[in-house]
Order: structure tokens, then sequence, then C-alpha cells
């Protein structure tokens, strides 16, 4: 028997689609818990709040974008930082999710597969990027451990 690629493409389809329902069916609390963990991520972003931005991650905290790799050993590490000027000057005043996706799930940790907009002041897009997020449960905490984007 011979599969066509059209039929191919739609079989991984629904087996993609059957994976991510069963992730989330088999751990809604971790996944809920991290849901919540990327909402407040966001909006401390948008706040520009870096105090509360760090206490979104768990460390060490690993970011993979614009072709490196960063490591923050800690939440002081990673506040001392000041992002938001970049950001500013390519027109950026706030971002959103778009889409997350449970990839994996597990009682402590979840990857998730996202796609965020980044918005000027008119509320206009200026910007759509894929990334991927783990946020893990460190000593009963939820945190983002790692990211992964494709935005600059």
């Amino acid at each position: 028997m011979r599969v066509c690629p059209r039929q191919l493409g739609i079989f991984t389809l629904l087996l993609l689609a059957a994976t991510v329902a069963s992730a989330e069916t088999k751990h809604p609390k971790a996944v809920a818990q991290a849901m919540q963990t990327l909402d407040a991520f966001m909006l401390a972003f948008n706040n520009r709040d870096m105090a509360a931005w760090a206490k979104t991650l768990n460390y060490p905290h690993v970011r993979f974008a614009s072709g490196g790799v960063t490591v923050w050993e800690d939440g002081s590490t990673f506040s001392e930082r000041a992002p938001f000027a970049a950001l500013v000057k390519t027109g950026w005043d706030h971002s959103h999710w778009i889409q997350r996706d449970v990839v994996l799930a597990s009682p402590r940790k979840v990857h998730l597969a996202t796609i965020f907009q980044r918005f000027n002041a008119n509320n206009e897009v200026i910007g759509t990027y894929e990334s991927l997020y783990i946020v893990t449960k460190v000593k009963g905490r939820w945190g983002i451990q790692a990211r992964s984007s494709l935005a600059p």
C-alpha cells in the first residue's frame, strides 16, 4: 500500500492533536499553573516591571533567541538588565499571547508551543513570533525555566 504525502500530513496532524489533548487532560492542574505563570510573565513584561518579571521565572533560566543562548543564574542578575529601551525603539508598546498549545505535560513540568504578537501604541501588530516555553515546578513554585523564540 502506498501512502500519499497528503494522507501522511493529515495523519500527523491527527496524531499531534491527540497527543496535545492527552497531555492537557492527564495533568490539568499542572497545565493550569503553567498558563497562570505565562499570564503573569506577559503582564509583568507589558508593565515593564523587571522585579515582577523575574519572579515569573525559575533559575537558572535559559533563553535561546537572536542566534544566542543566555543563562541567568538568579533573579537579581535577570533584573539588572534594561531590555525595554531597545524594544520601544522598534515601535513596541505591548505584547499578547495569540496561541498556547501544550506539547508535553507532567505534574512538575509543562512544555508549551506559543505564538505571541507585539503591538505598537495604536494596537497595530508589528510582529508575530513562534516560541517554546518550559514551565517547571521547583520547590513548590511554578516558573518559566527555559524559553526559545524566533523573535529578534
